[in-house]
């Protein structure tokens, strides 16, 4: 705070409260998890993250917020039923959900604008954004009281109509508010007498002349007096000298000419006073009022900060349930257990890459605690080893932020931390060589594994020789089956050596994705199947991606 006080401006009332980020109520992962799992942005120029698959959000506040559940998925297994049933009540009523959402398209950046509030920098259009956004709210509250859950009803209890404040912007800002106070009209007429006279006096001096030059003709008979301006003295009425006797003698002359004779008179000279001084008098009072009123709204700062948290929920859960809809999404059972059982599942983010007409490959995971919580994975390369770990940790992800999953069934307790070690990259900057990184990442997951961590290796070993990366990886994969904690692990590998430890460890069962061999190519099956493999056919991918014959021959 004192920060932004010296260096942007110490207005900051719109900062209510700072609290700490509760690490206790959310799944912890650390930076390579969410890097490995590609949640906000890729390595990959042009590929496609989850954030960009699930984000169905209408307004930027529910944007936000969304990066913020992606980043931070709930650990209490009430709080993300509570929100799987808001998603099943939406998804159930759908013509609740579309016009809920039909109004978030309404609300602006509710938290920007109370912030441009707070710091006085917000311009009259805005403050009629605010007041539009408000307006648009009271619908949603209407709808989530009618609602027959529980959680809506909780959140539509809360939003506040702001009803003064709404009417009270209404009544002082004109309905077409300019983008900068500078630009006039920006205070509605009744509002203030004063100010209403000098805007008449400023956009009908025409005709307020023309009236005077009636008048006065009228009065003196001097048909062809007319009334006009100069620089030199202001407004002035000029009669020619075959009138002048009719001069009444309250006009004081100013200027003789050849043929006429100009003079003035104290209505005009008020009349003079008032115009030139109208335009920066109308600008000065239209400042002062707007100051006012966006002095008063920000006494309701947090009203309208508390809006803008609900209708962002509000915005996350109707994401969710469209994209349930979207892509035949379903709720997962959350219970007490130690299981995860994931029954065709679906990677989220590579099942809206496929091309048209495309069936993606849906598997079936189990992993526990007792008979199954190490899932050895082999097959070939290109086979789809890292999409079913991936695909599972997300499925895990989705679930515990509150959406609906990719798959026909998942049953899971809940998980407190998810690890990932996949791909294979160096860091120069900080002088760390592949192998390096790789073992960096695997040192971090064993020393922080928990009863309820879900664990996911991808090829542990291979940026060293073949003997020491079969030794570590074996080593890795007996420390996590002897551990106390037992964590839920999915282990792939190149490494067919491995496929012996489930001979010598009740909890690791072999796995392998399928293939065809056919005559000189090989097919991908893409299926989890049950046992090992003992090839990678490392030579036919080598074939497929080109390598000159010679090479292959070799």
């Amino acid at each position: 705070l004192y920060y932004l006080s010296e260096t942007q401006h110490n207005k900051v009332q719109h900062i209510t409260s700072i609290q700490r980020i509760a690490e206790d109520a959310y799944v912890w992962m650390d930076r390579f998890t969410i890097r490995n799992l590609e949640l906000y942005q890729s390595p990959n120029v042009n590929a496609v993250t989850l954030l960009e698959v699930i984000d169905r959000t209408l307004s930027p506040m529910g944007s936000r917020l969304l990066k913020r559940w992606l980043a931070l998925p709930l650990k209490d297994a009430n709080k993300v039923r509570a929100r799987h049933e808001v998603v099943a009540y939406l998804k159930e009523n759908k013509s609740i959900l579309t016009r809920i959402q039909n109004q978030i398209k309404q609300i602006s950046d509710l938290e920007r604008l109370i912030s441009k509030i707070a710091t006085g920098k917000v311009s009259p259009r805005e403050v009629m954004y605010l007041k539009d956004s408000l307006d648009a709210i009271v619908p949603v509250k209407q709808l989530a009281l009618e609602s027959d859950n529980e959680a809506l009803k909780a959140i539509g209890d809360s939003l506040h109509n702001c009803d003064l404040l709404r009417e009270k912007i209404k009544a002082t800002l004109h309905e077409e508010a300019p983008v900068s106070i500078n630009k006039r009209n920006a205070i509605a007429r009744g509002v203030h007498a004063e100010l209403d006279e000098l805007r008449a006096i400023s956009t009908s001096g025409k005709e307020y002349l023309e009236g005077i030059e009636k008048r006065e003709s009228a009065a003196t008979g001097i048909s062809s007096l007319k009334i006009s301006f100069n620089n030199v003295f202001g407004y002035y009425i000029e009669v020619r000298n075959t009138h002048k006797d009719k001069v009444p003698t309250e006009w004081i002359r100013k200027q003789t000419l050849v043929n006429a004779e100009r003079y003035i008179t104290e209505e005009l000279k008020e009349y003079e006073t008032k115009i030139l001084g109208a335009e920066e008098k109308i600008h000065y009072l239209e400042t002062q009022l707007f100051d006012q009123l966006v002095a008063w709204i920000a006494t309701y700062i947090k009203p309208v900060q508390l809006n803008a948290s609900l209708i962002a929920q509000m915005d996350c859960l109707a994401s969710f349930t469209q994209l349930a809809i979207e892509n035949k999404y379903v709720c997962p059972e959350i219970d007490d257990s130690f299981e995860l059982e994931i029954k065709n599942g679906r990677h989220p983010v590579i099942e809206k890459q496929l091309p048209v007409g495309t069936t993606y490959i849906a598997n079936d995971v189990y992993l526990d605690r007792a008979t199954q919580q190490i899932i050895m994975i082999t097959g070939p390369n290109m086979s789809g080893k890292s999409a079913i770990l991936r695909q599972t940790a997300l499925i895990v992800l989705l679930a515990q932020m509150g959406s609906f999953v990719p798959a026909e069934s998942v049953r899971m307790g809940v998980v407190d931390k998810i690890f990932t070690r996949v791909g294979a990259s160096d860091n120069i900057s900080m002088g760390e060589s592949t192998f390096m990184v790789e073992m960096n990442e695997t040192a971090s997951i064993l020393n922080n594994l928990s009863d309820r961590s879900l664990i996911l290796l991808d090829e542990i070993g291979r940026g060293t020789s073949t003997y020491d990366g079969i030794s570590i990886a074996w080593a890795i994969a007996e420390f996590l089956h002897q551990h106390p904690s037992q964590p839920k692990t999915l282990f792939a590998t190149h490494y067919h050596e491995l496929n012996e430890m489930q001979d010598i460890f009740d909890r690791i069962q072999n796995f392998n994705v399928s293939v065809k061999e056919l005559k000189d190519t090989v097919l991908f099956i893409r299926k989890l199947v049950k046992g090992g493999s003992a090839h990678s056919f490392g030579i036919h991918v080598a074939k497929m991606a080109g390598m000159p014959q010679m090479v292959i021959q070799k």
